[in-house]
């Protein structure tokens, strides 16, 4: 690919902007605006008896609460399993005793560089959450067969948890 004229113009606290033209083949040079976001992480906890838990969290691009897996924000560098387990146990007081990979995931490739991490939790237990002082999260459990219908029917709608929930019941 093809770029030139790079500019950052936004930075902020959590994504920047980038605009840049990109040859397209013959049909020549076209502007582009890029989010660039460092990644993250997101971990579907699976208990023993076929349940998961997921969180009701507020998410003000939402416009309200989604019920999601438990996610974060990679720091730089930072091994992906390490802050999936991280992010699960501050959000749900889970630990477990395993993380399977269930690959990567990007939301929205056209406009967003983000890439997430996405794992299955097993060999859980149960601690004390420790959420950040910003995040209002309750958790929820219930029959990964019940979290696939919702995400079917539209109920669940982060394509993380989608994404995550559908990859992990076809492993099983």
């Amino acid at each position: 690919m093809e770029t030139r004229n790079h500019a950052t113009i936004f930075k902020g606290l959590v994504v920047d902007i980038e605009q840049m033209e990109v040859k397209i083949g013959e049909r020549g040079w076209h502007t582009y605006q890029i989010i660039r976001h460092p990644g993250g992480v997101g971990v579907l906890p699976l208990h023993d008896d076929g349940t998961v838990t997921l969180i009701r969290q507020l998410r003000p691009a939402a416009n309200g609460f989604l019920l999601e897996i438990p996610a974060g924000r990679l720091h730089p560098g930072e091994d992906p399993a390490v802050c999936g387990l991280r992010e699960m146990t501050e959000e749900t007081g889970l630990r477990a005793g395993r993380m399977d990979s269930l690959g990567t995931f990007r939301a929205s490739p056209g406009v967003f560089d983000e890439v997430i991490h996405l794992y299955l939790a097993t060999g859980l237990t149960q601690g004390e959450a420790e959420p950040e002082q910003y995040e209002e999260i309750e958790t929820v459990r219930l029959p990964l067969p019940e979290a696939l219908q919702m995400a079917a029917l539209g109920d669940i709608n982060d394509g993380k948890t989608i994404t995550a929930l559908f990859r992990a019941a076809a492993k099983s």
